[in-house]
């Protein structure tokens, strides 16, 4: 049985995607799962880049990978891993001293992610980790130390959020623990923007909320956002776009304002709008180049699911569920500028050619990944399409769907081909920059323009 300390994956539960899974399998990702959680960090370096063992896993389970592609995933990646580090028993002590003001001197602090792991773990010895959730980030908007965890929850390029994402599926206490306690130890960088575009909405009541679609072409049409996260910005979002345009930020997002009644089908359209957005990324450049996703573009479709899981809970309150989905919509515009507005390419999504245009089953493109060595993120991306693709097929509410079935079988394929194809990196970095381009390799003339035309150059968003 799973607990905070014991992960125990089973075959009956294989997700959102609900393949087939065999004893054999689910006994491995629970070997492994549980060896990640004692044995590794949640950074596998000083700089804050995340470890994404526990993801990887879980998701080439939750498509029907066998245990060899499990353990392989595994191997490939746990070599760069750092060990965990040691838990402050006092400092554990003292958060369980009255109010969450004493977490305050350890939080956005990576040394205190032990810490807090073993403070939520043994909150959940005698709550339920729902409870926890409601306790400690769930809360109503106003609650000074909920908004503070809601904007954590958010940071980091949406990990937290990932993670929490994964543990809540599978309904693993330990894993919860561990999107809290990842959540604890980031900084709560958006939180200004993201209680600002709230208060900005909150006097839009009366107005009908845009498209999200409609909101990114208003991003890319503002000369201001649209150019101010630049090639030499540490950070794009915080130093670029909030640091040169956060006003214009601000009113975009301020339009977002998500009903009640409307909740699955903003979701819906949340879940297409991320990925047309992130697929136009990926071709926009092709021909010639050859087509690659962007690397931070490619974790707001891969955080996605969560919301499925959130929204089918009776548990979290309508109101909590609402202002989740607000907040996600918000960072994707947010995360949209910061890689410098690559266009909408719709057009170019339709004309993709797959390299393996006969197969037409998502479930048979998808599983092309399960043998491919990498460190989780493509495997989540095929994983989180499919599922947003299965959502939006079923939401009724939602009418004005982007993307055909057929043109949803082309992405599917375009994620697997971009990665097991193309040659060079897996990802480019700020899709928008000409520069992000500059190591992918042109495709050969011939496959660039099989009918000997030249390609007509795109216009450039930066």
């Amino acid at each position: 049985m799973a607990s905070p300390y014991k992960i125990n994956i089973v075959p009956e539960d294989t997700g959102l995607w609900k393949v087939p899974q065999t004893e054999e399998t689910a006994k491995k990702a629970s070997e492994l799962l549980q060896e990640d959680l004692e044995k590794h960090h949640v950074f596998f370096n000083e700089s804050g880049f995340h470890n994404h063992i526990p993801h990887h896993i879980l998701a080439l389970y939750g498509t029907g990978a066998d245990a060899l592609a499990l353990q392989r995933g595994y191997d490939d990646n746990v070599d760069y891993q750092r060990p965990t580090l040691p838990v402050h028993s006092d400092i554990v002590d003292d958060l369980f001293q009255g109010s969450w003001d004493h977490a305050q001197p350890y939080l956005g602090k990576e040394k205190h992610y032990p810490d807090f792991l073993r403070f939520f773990q043994r909150e959940m010895d005698n709550k339920s980790w729902e409870t926890v959730l409601i306790e400690y980030l769930f809360k109503p908007a106003g609650d000074p130390a909920g908004d503070d965890m809601l904007a954590r929850l958010f940071s980091g390029f949406l990990h937290p959020l990932i993670q929490l994402m994964y543990g809540m599926e599978w309904k693993q206490p330990a894993i919860v623990a561990e999107g809290l306690a990842q959540t604890a130890v980031h900084e709560a960088n958006p939180k200004g923007f993201l209680l600002d575009a709230e208060k900005v909405a909150e006097q839009n009541t009366e107005k009908k909320m845009p498209p999200i679609v409609n909101l990114l072409q208003q991003i890319r049409s503002d000369k201001k956002l649209a150019s101010a996260a630049r090639e030499e910005d540490a950070n794009k979002l915080r130093d670029g776009v909030l640091g040169r345009a956060r006003d214009e930020m601000v009113r975009i997002a301020g339009l977002v304002r998500v009903k009640p009644e409307e909740l699955d089908e903003k979701a819906a359209e949340m879940f297409e709008a991320c990925v047309y957005m992130a697929a136009s990324a990926a071709v926009w450049k092709h021909p010639p180049k050859y087509p690659k996703f962007d690397f931070f573009l490619m974790h707001h479709v891969n955080a996605a699911p969560i919301f499925l899981t959130i929204n089918a809970q009776p548990w979290i309150p309508i109101d909590i569920k609402v202002r989740l989905l607000e907040w996600k919509i918000r960072m994707d515009l947010l995360q949209y500028a910061g890689r410098v507005v690559p266009p909408l390419e719709l057009d170019k999504i339709a004309a993709y050619e797959p390299k393996s245009a006969h197969v037409s089953d998502p479930k048979e493109i998808i599983p092309r990944l399960h043998t491919f060595s990498e460190d989780g993120h493509a495997i989540k991306l095929a994983r989180a399409s499919l599922i947003c693709h299965d959502f939006v097929a079923n939401t009724k509410k939602y009418t004005n769907r982007i993307l055909s079935d057929k043109l949803w079988t082309k992405i599917f394929h375009l994620i697997v081909d971009s990665i097991v194809e193309s040659p060079g990196s897996n990802w480019v970095r700020t899709a928008g920059l000409a520069s992000a381009w500059k190591d992918i390799p042109d495709m050969p003339a011939a496959a660039a323009a099989p009918d000997g035309s030249k390609e007509k150059k795109h216009s450039k968003a930066e």
